[in-house]
């Protein structure tokens, strides 16, 4: 039986799917999952090049999967607020062919290096550059998305916050912010949208490229301090994150929701 007539593995197959921070860590492995749900996948990120050796991975591990709908890409500045709006209106303008193959869903993963600097040094430029991708670039998109998605709850717009806006890490003050202010969006537009649906997917921590910035050193003992803060004992994978995506995705009946992956790291 091919995928496309089994009742759940088919839910996917042939939709549209935009993912936004596509070349890595989570947004990587939910482009993956799509793919193998038989979905066609449009990657965006700020780096062409990474963009370009990202679909040759993809296409070298489905190359039967991607005969007919490769993945395409395209290239979205999101960290120049002056642009901000025509580059996303130039995202879904290329991801939808100038609106003739609309979007079925969209997951946003995108993020940037945020600095964290002590509370006592903080500066109105580090809050305000702290927002851009994590809640102004999201709010433009929402905008735009009625002439590029269908207003359908087949649909969805799911985005991406973090257990640190529950239970903050000390120093974490702003990120807490930025993270409440997005669980609040994603709630609001949920409402304005209707009926589209609208989550947000909440990870503990999760081991991906970002942790290529630790010393090897300190590597080990970094990932063991997060183990012990989660009643699993586990780091997780972007791989299992991307199930909650998948799972958004296909449940037509899930909205205004954050589905969390953290490990039980809220219970300790």
């Amino acid at each position: 039986m091919s995928p496309q007539n089994l009742k759940y593995l088919g839910k996917l197959q042939g939709k549209r799917v935009l993912v936004l921070g596509g070349t890595s860590g989570i947004g990587f492995c939910i482009a993956e999952a799509a793919i193998e749900h038989g979905a066609q996948v449009v990657l965006s990120s700020s780096n062409q090049t990474k963009l370009d050796n990202t679909a040759a991975k993809l296409q070298s591990t489905y190359p039967d999967l991607l005969q007919r709908n490769p993945v395409t890409t395209q290239v979205c500045d999101l960290s120049n607020s002056e642009a901000l709006e025509q580059n996303l209106t130039d995202l879904l303008e290329a991801a939808t062919q100038s609106g003739k193959s609309k979007l079925n869903h969209i997951a946003w993963t995108a993020g940037d290096a945020l600095r964290l600097p002590a509370l006592n040094e903080l500066t109105l430029a580090d809050i305000n550059r702290g927002g851009l991708v994590r809640a102004t670039a999201p709010l433009l998109m929402a905008k735009l998305l009625p002439k590029y998605m269908d207003l359908s709850p087949e649909n969805s717009f799911t985005f991406t916050g973090g257990s640190n806006t529950q239970k903050p890490n000390p120093g974490w003050s702003l990120m807490a912010m930025w993270g409440g202010a997005g669980e609040g969006l994603m709630r609001g537009l949920a409402v304005d949208l209707k009926p589209l649906r609208v989550n947000l997917v909440s990870p503990g921590a999760v081991h991906t490229e970002i942790f290529g910035s630790v010393p090897v050193e300190r590597l080990d003992g970094v990932l063991d301090g997060f183990r012990q803060k989660s009643t699993t004992g586990t780091v997780a994978r972007p791989e299992d994150l991307a199930e909650a995506y998948i799972y958004i995705m296909k449940d037509q009946f899930v909205t205004g929701s954050i589905v969390e992956s953290n490990g039980g790291r809220l219970l300790l």
